[in-house]
Order: C-alpha cells, then sequence, then structure tokens
C-alpha cells in the first residue's frame, strides 16, 4: 500500500557545510544517520583531494558509494546462495 504525501517527513540537513531538507518517508533518525554517512564519505574524499570542486566530489561520493553498495550486495547475494545451499544439504541429510 502507497504512503500518501500526508505520511511524508521533512527533515533539515547539513552535508558538506550546505543544508539540505529531505522530504520522504523515512524516520528523522535514519535520515540523519545516511546524510551523516553521506558528508562523511565527502569529507574523506575532499581530504585526499582538496581541489576537487563540489560537483566533482559529489559524483565521486556516489560513484565511491555505489562500489561500495554494488559489493555489498554481491556479497550479500553469495551469502544467501550459500546459506541455500546448506539448507538443502541438511534437508537431504534429514531424510
Amino acid at each position: 500500500m502507497a504512503q500518501s504525501d500526508q505520511d511524508k517527513k521533512r527533515i533539515t540537513v547539513e552535508i558538506n557545510k550546505r543544508s539540505y531538507t529531505i522530504v520522504g518517508h523515512e524516520e528523522p533518525h535514519h535520515i540523519r544517520m545516511v546524510s551523516s554517512l553521506v558528508d562523511q564519505k565527502m569529507r574523506e574524499i575532499h581530504e585526499a583531494n582538496p581541489s576537487l570542486d563540489t560537483a566533482k566530489l559529489a559524483v565521486l561520493t556516489a560513484v565511491n558509494t555505489m562500489n561500495e553498495y554494488i559489493k555489498l550486495k554481491e556479497e550479500c547475494t553469495e551469502l544467501m546462495d550459500y546459506i541455500e545451499k546448506k539448507e538443502e544439504k541438511d534437508d537431504h541429510n534429514h531424510d
């Protein structure tokens, strides 16, 4: 069931020394955590590459974050496959 616009929450966060208003269905603490992680990643990349402008810094942050996401997704898939195979093996051993 889709959530209505009335259920949306607005929260203002600071990322890379700029304020952004985030609108969505997630809880404010979740939005703050995500925003904090984005800010942290941007600071890390900026420290290593101080000459980057904001747009390039944002793109590099997105690329790094998506790379980490894909790796975690692959690890999760491998783990789920392992669990599934182990459960199938255990089921056959109990027959």
